[in-house]
């Protein structure tokens, strides 16, 4: 993967205290604008607490992609797998909250895509859950009705189930889950 943006007018890094607003903004931008369905509670309280889930814990990490002033992508790395219901109950067994680094919150505003951010994000993502003792791999799964988001795991991850027949959230969340190579 290449491991720069393509252009010089991003700064890719850990978030800070000071990006948690726009980190949060982006999210909930996503949850309404994109996906559809908004705010899940039991989907995304992380994104209520960024600083708890991602700043306080030194298993875990949100890294952020500024332009200017302006959080413009996102991605996540936290302890945790697919959770059993509603993820059926191999899944969740083959991913135990211990030993997975669950990749989450990739995310970049529609105007800053196709400029390598996602991929830059991912590896630097990737690279600390190899760095953090313990963590065996990284899992993640993705809502495929994103535009563009099934071809780019494709090209990055490896599938481990496609549960759109099994409908698995609900109308129109059609998951796929993937594994993405643990860097050595």
């Amino acid at each position: 993967m290449n491991d720069a943006p393509h252009s010089p007018a991003y700064t890719v890094r850990p978030a800070a205290p000071a990006d948690v607003e726009g980190a949060r903004r982006l999210m909930l931008d996503t949850f309404y604008r994109e996906f559809g369905y908004g705010y899940v509670p039991a989907w995304h309280r992380d994104v209520l607490d960024i600083t708890g889930t991602y700043l306080e814990n030194p298993r875990h990490l949100l890294l952020v992609a500024v332009h200017g002033e302006e959080v413009v992508a996102t991605t996540g790395i936290r302890a945790g797998g697919p959770q059993h219901p509603p993820h059926p109950r191999w899944l969740a067994d083959r991913y135990p909250p211990a030993t997975t680094a669950q990749l989450v919150r990739v995310y970049v505003r529609p105007e800053h895509r196709r400029h390598g951010l996602a991929r830059t994000l991912v590896r630097r993502a990737c690279d600390f859950a190899a760095s953090v003792p313990g963590y065996d791999c990284v899992y993640l799964h993705t809502n495929t009705e994103a535009e563009g988001a099934e071809a780019f795991w494709r090209s990055t991850a490896k599938e481990i189930f496609d549960a759109r027949p099994t409908g698995e959230h609900g109308p129109g969340v059609a998951t796929v889950h993937f594994e993405i190579p643990m860097p050595r």
